[in-house]
């Protein structure tokens, strides 16, 4: 009876998910999804622009109106400045920047051989805990924790006498579960205050944010993250998945987590150079007088060079370490193999590129229209008379971005959509725009591992399937639910003490609009 209940459940779950699956493979790419936005905002734009509001921009005093995409200046003037709108579009050079860097830091070998150091030295009565803070590091180098900490994971696991899964399943919360959160600035830093920026100025031409806006709470969450991950696991997953027979196809000799001498050795190098390299940075920006620090003296502040220059430092930060290891361990031979690593890197990039060049032709004619403002203040007049307390808004943010998270993967198209809105519209009520992006970030995280449109979710599948044959969506999802669940309702409460204790988001950034 037990067991018919139990197969009843999975058949529903699975069904869910089919129809989920299905509902999002009916969604065009997300460039497309820009493009007819573009499209809807321009037709919009038409028929709004003759409407009296009566809304007021309390920022500029003067009354919201519409303006037409579709009259004949607009258009010119769309055509003339297509070019400049794309090669400005903020997030664009950001990304490219920093992740060319990464990439031959990656390509080399310098990360891996990081990765797998970190884990080697670990007691294994602390394997969870470090494996799942292991995954969370790797978000500096993209996609190399789906590619290499998940199935590391599988293979440690197992040679501890531990179920593979539950490996797979700790170093997959870690990965994409506990993205928004790291003890490192990464490229995804920079890429969403590219779009919260741009949002801001919607509503307010003036605004700034600083890069680092979340760095605080990102490494304190990177904490919880670990801490929570490493209860779920243990207390209720590794439970229910030792449980499932080990029938697949996997190598036995297969070692992932070992490096030779000679790497171990360029690694040691590399890292040294590194450390020095950040140690001449300290030394020249430590005096009062030093050239990277702003006008004010301050090395955090938005205007001061340092943090102007943070993209192009994480480029060097890895970039110089990558070259280091590579000819050390023989990864390069010649300058062609760094130059190889960063046009590999950036040909991963061009769909990314595709999708920000119409993501930068809708955010300019959605800011360009006045609709994103009138909808911010509108929504604004329907918060402030609803009354809501502050943290209810965050959160009602956080299950907005979760929801929307399940049928569109991509954290930058998540955050090019919603942004334009969210941002000037609870700017209205008070909050801040970096508050705003932090909230965003926890939604974007906890259901990435649940929903089988992540593009490495069938990924994960398969390397389950290694280890358990008839292991799928399913399988997968039910492991993870847990995580999802309990990383909601725990990230959230923690942002809500956070902010309640008054400890810094990051660097530069308030909790309120305008800022005390």
């Amino acid at each position: 009876m037990q067991s018919t209940t139990r197969n009843k459940e999975g058949r529903l779950l699975s069904g869910f998910l089919n129809a989920v699956e299905k509902a999002g493979n009916r969604l065009p790419e997300p460039a497309l999804i820009f493009f007819y936005m573009l499209l809807g905002v321009m037709g919009l734009s038409l028929i709004l622009s003759w409407v009296d509001f009566g809304i007021v921009n309390p920022v500029t005093s003067e009354a919201v109106q519409v303006n037409n995409l579709l009259a004949p200046e607009a258009l010119v003037s769309s055509l003339t400045n297509m070019i400049t709108t794309f090669t400005t579009f903020a997030p664009l050079g950001i990304v490219l920047v920093a992740m060319m860097g990464v990439g031959v830091a990656e390509r080399s070998g310098f990360i891996n051989t990081a990765l797998k150091k970190m884990l080697n030295v670990t007691p294994r009565r602390l394997l969870t805990p470090m494996l799942i803070f292991v995954a969370m590091f790797s978000h500096v180098a993209a996609d190399a924790g789906y590619v290499l900490v998940i199935p590391l994971g599988a293979i440690i696991f197992m040679s501890a006498g531990r179920h593979p899964l539950v490996g797979i399943a700790a170093a997959f919360s870690g990965v994409s579960g506990g993205f928004a959160a790291n003890m490192v600035p990464t490229g995804n830093d920079a890429l969403l205050q590219g779009f919260t920026q741009a949002a801001a100025q919607l509503l307010d031409n003036t605004y700034t944010v600083n890069t680092l806006c979340n760095l605080f709470f990102g490494i304190a969450s990177s904490i919880v993250i670990t801490l929570t991950g490493w209860w779920v696991t243990e207390r209720i997953v590794e439970p229910r998945v030792s449980k499932m027979p080990i029938d697949g196809d996997y190598v036995h000799d297969e070692d992932m987590s070992s490096y030779s001498p000679k790497e171990s050795k360029a690694f040691i190098l590399a890292t040294l150079v590194m450390f020095l390299g950040l140690g001449m940075l300290a030394t020249v920006s430590w005096p009062a007088d030093s050239i990277m620090r702003g006008e004010d003296g301050s090395l955090t502040s938005y205007s001061a060079p340092i943090m102007k220059a943070i993209v192009p430092l994480i480029f060097l930060v890895f970039i110089i370490p990558g070259i280091v290891y590579g000819y050390a361990s023989g990864t390069f031979s010649k300058g062609k193999d760094v130059i190889d690593a960063m046009n590999d890197t950036m040909s991963k990039m061009g769909s990314y590129m595709v999708m920000a060049f119409f993501c930068a032709m809708f955010i300019k004619a959605f800011g360009d229209s006045n609709i994103g403002t009138l909808l911010a203040l509108a929504g604004a007049d329907a918060l402030k008379a609803m009354s809501l307390p502050g943290g209810v808004t965050i959160v009602g943010m956080i299950v907005l971005t979760a929801i929307v998270n399940i049928l569109i993967g991509s954290a930058s198209a998540k955050w090019a959509l919603l942004s334009p809105i969210m941002v000037p519209m609870l700017m209205a009520v008070g909050i801040s725009p970096e508050l705003t992006q932090a909230a965003f970030r926890i939604g974007d995280s906890t259901t990435n591992i649940i929903t089988p449109l992540m593009v490495f979710f069938p990924l994960v599948v398969v390397y389950c399937q290694r280890y358990v044959k008839n292991a799928g969506v399913g399988t997968l999802v039910s492991m993870m639910l847990p995580y999802s669940v309990v990383l909601f309702v725990v990230w959230s409460l923690f942002l809500l003490l956070w902010w309640g204790l008054g400890m810094p988001l990051g660097l530069a950034a308030p909790y309120t609009y305008p800022a005390p």
